[in-house]
C-alpha cells in the first residue's frame, strides 16, 4: 500500500520514530528494503521517465508485498541472483528483452548497467526489481535498506492517505510513495475510456439498425414483383423471408469477421496511444470482447428479420404483380 523511504541521515531518535509507527496497530505488515530512484529518457516526448528501484532485505517475503508474474504464463518469477526484474512497461520503453542489458541513470546521473533476468506483469509505472547481492554488484556498494514497504490492515484510499500524514510529519522519513495515487491516475484514463466506448458502441449499434434496415427496405421494395412470384406460386412465408434476408445474414456474418480483425487492430493502436508513459493497459482481449459485440449486431439482425418477415406476410401480391417496372 505504501514505501517509507528514510531520509540519507536518521538519528536513533528518528529511527525509533518510525519503527513506533511501522509498529502501530493500523499497520498489517512491513518490510525492509532498499529504495533507489533511477531515471531514462524515452516515452512519446523522449522526455525524462522516474524508475523505482527495490531491493528487499527479505527475498521470501517479498511477495507478500509485491507479487511478480510473467504476464500469459501466470508464472511467479523470482528474484534472481544473475540480474534484475523490471516491469513491461519499462521494458517497452527501453526495448528490453530477457537476456538484454540496460543502462539507467542514477540520481548522480552515473550510468547503473543492470541484466534483464525477467519482465514482470505490472501496469502501474516503472520498476527494477533486484536481490541484495545483485544490488551490490550494481552499486558497487554494500546493501542496507533504506526504506520499508508497509501493508496496511485498511486499504482505503482515506486511510492511506491518513497514515501517509503520519509518517511525512516524521523529521526520519524523507518520502511516502502510495499505491493508490498511481490507481486513482489509472482509474481515471480507465473511467474517461469507459465513457467514451459506451458512446461509440450506442452509435456503432444504432448505424448498424440504420444500415440493415434500409439496405433491406431497399432491397425489398427493388424486388417486390419477384417476391409476388414466388408467394403465388406457393412460397411460405419463412422462406420468402429467407429468400431476400439470407443475403443479409450473410454479409451480417462477414462483417462481423472483419470487425473482429480491425477491431483487434484499433485495440492495440489506443492501448498504446492512450496511457501516459508510465502506464500500461492489457493488451489481451478477452472472449466477451468478441461475443458481445457479434451478440449485439446478432441480435438487431434477428429484429429486422421479424420485421421484414411481418411486413412481407401483407404484400398485396396482385397489386404488385399489376404494377409496370
Amino acid at each position: 500500500d505504501m514505501i517509507v523511504a528514510e531520509n540519507d541521515y536518521v538519528s536513533d531518535q528518528q529511527y525509533e520514530e518510525i519503527e513506533d509507527t511501522l509498529s502501530s496497530q493500523d499497520i498489517d505488515q512491513f518490510g525492509e528494503v532498499e529504495y533507489q530512484e533511477l531515471t531514462t529518457v524515452g516515452g512519446k516526448q523522449n522526455d525524462t521517465q522516474d524508475i523505482t528501484l527495490i531491493s528487499p532485505e527479505n527475498i521470501d517475503e517479498f511477495s507478500d508485498y509485491i507479487k511478480l508474474t510473467e504476464r500469459g504464463s501466470e508464472e511467479t518469477l523470482d528474484l534472481p541472483d544473475d540480474g534484475v526484474v523490471i516491469s513491461e512497461r519499462l521494458a517497452t520503453l527501453v526495448d528490453a528483452e530477457v537476456g538484454d542489458t540496460i543502462t539507467l541513470q542514477d540520481t548522480n546521473n552515473q550510468d547503473r548497467e543492470m541484466k534483464v533476468s525477467g519482465i514482470t506483469e505490472m501496469y502501474i509505472g516503472h520498476f527494477v526489481f533486484a536481490s541484495p547481492q545483485v544490488y551490490e554488484t550494481i552499486y558497487g556498494e554494500d546493501y542496507q535498506s533504506n526504506a520499508y514497504l508497509v501493508n496496511l490492515k485498511d486499504d482505503s484510499i482515506n486511510n492511506t492517505e491518513n497514515q501517509a500524514a503520519k509518517f511525512i510529519e516524521l523529521d526520519g522519513v524523507a518520502g511516502v510513495v502510495q499505491n493508490t495515487t498511481l490507481m486513482n491516475q489509472i482509474d481515471t484514463i480507465v473511467h474517461s475510456l469507459d465513457k467514451i466506448m459506451t458512446v461509440l458502441i450506442i452509435v456503432a449499434g444504432l448505424l448498424g439498425i440504420v444500415i440493415l434496415y434500409n439496405l433491406t427496405n431497399i432491397n425489398v421494395s427493388e424486388r417486390m414483383r419477384e417476391l409476388s412470384t414466388i408467394k403465388v406460386l406457393g412460397f411460405f412465408d419463412n422462406e420468402v423471408t429467407l429468400y431476400i434476408y439470407r443475403e443479409t445474414i450473410v454479409l451480417t456474418a462477414l462483417g462481423i469477421l472483419v470487425g473482429f480483425g480491425i477491431g483487434e487492430m484499433l485495440h492495440q493502436y489506443i492501448i498504446r496511444i492512450v496511457p501516459p508513459a508510465d502506464v500500461m493497459f492489457n493488451p489481451a482481449l478477452a472472449a466477451t470482447s468478441f461475443i458481445v459485440p457479434a451478440v449485439i449486431i446478432g441480435s438487431i439482425t434477428a429484429v429486422l428479420a421479424y420485421i421484414i418477415y411481418k411486413r412481407l406476410q401483407h404484400v398485396d401480391m396482385l397489386e404488385a404483380l399489376k404494377s409496370v417496372d
